[in-house]
């Protein structure tokens, strides 16, 4: 294992540090049959409305104000989020706040169709949720850590797994925290990317999400997580990822 010191991350490029002394590809990539440079396809694929953008909203900004194509894929719209209303009325509001944070991080939301705290994991789940996912071609998808107290969590994670096994391990996979020590257990990222220019787009991404109040709820935790894992790589603030060791080589320069 490469040994990185701090003097060394400090050095490396302002967007992008790695523990392990590699990188997400998030600034360009090597494409492997002609050997040019392209732009990435990159899948996020969350239980809830607001999971995404906590997780790592600002990893997003950074994708898409580089010119790749980003989609938000929601397992579901939130139905069970809002205390006192409906489940239509649920998805309908916190559907409007996805297209309001995607607008915001420059992504697309796209969605999966399964009912916010009714998550399935079956044979028909696999298959639907493989279909979606297949269709996007995804070069990156980042997803739940499957070791999370949250079922929906872990059914979101188990099923974007199940669809990278599928597709033959095509495209790299890395897991996201989300509310550290809360929910996301056992955490110990092997990649970080310094959020430090994009925080506040993750801040407003995150606040999109009105009915979830996250100025109290949520978004306090997140930003202590953000500077602790800024800490932890030697910049001011980051999103930490745990990368699957198993991803094929995609041939990624250093930015």
């Amino acid at each position: 294992m490469e040994k990185v010191t701090r003097r060394d991350m400090l050095g490396r490029s302002s967007l992008l540090v790695a523990s392990l002394g590699g990188g997400l590809p998030l600034v360009s990539t090597i494409d492997e049959l002609g050997g040019t440079n392209r732009k990435l396809k990159v899948v996020v694929a969350g239980a809830h409305p607001d999971d995404p953008e906590s997780g790592c909203g600002g990893t997003i900004a950074l994708y898409s104000d580089r010119g790749h194509e980003v989609v938000i894929l929601y397992l579901t719209r939130g139905e069970a989020g809002i205390q006192g209303t409906s489940t239509q009325e649920a998805a309908a509001i916190r559907t409007a706040e996805c297209q309001k944070a995607c607008a915001i991080l420059k992504a697309r939301p796209a969605y999966a169709g399964q009912i916010d705290g009714n998550t399935e994991v079956n044979r028909s789940r696999y298959d639907d949720f493989r279909k979606i996912l297949g269709a996007e071609h995804p070069d990156v998808v980042f997803t739940h850590w499957p070791i999370d107290t949250h079922r929906d969590h872990r059914a979101a994670s188990l099923l974007v797994y199940d669809a990278w096994l599928e597709s033959g391990r095509k495209f790299a996979l890395y897991y996201f925290e989300v509310d550290q020590g809360e929910q996301t257990q056992v955490f110990h990222p092997t990649h970080y990317v310094n959020i430090s220019l994009t925080e506040s787009r993750k801040r407003a991404a995150c606040f999109a999400h009105a009915s979830q109040q996250p100025e109290t709820t949520f978004y306090p935790l997140h930003e202590m997580m953000n500077r602790f894992r800024g800490m932890e790589c030697g910049v001011g603030l980051a999103e930490g990822f745990v990368r699957h060791y198993q991803n094929h080589e995609t041939g990624v320069p250093e930015p």
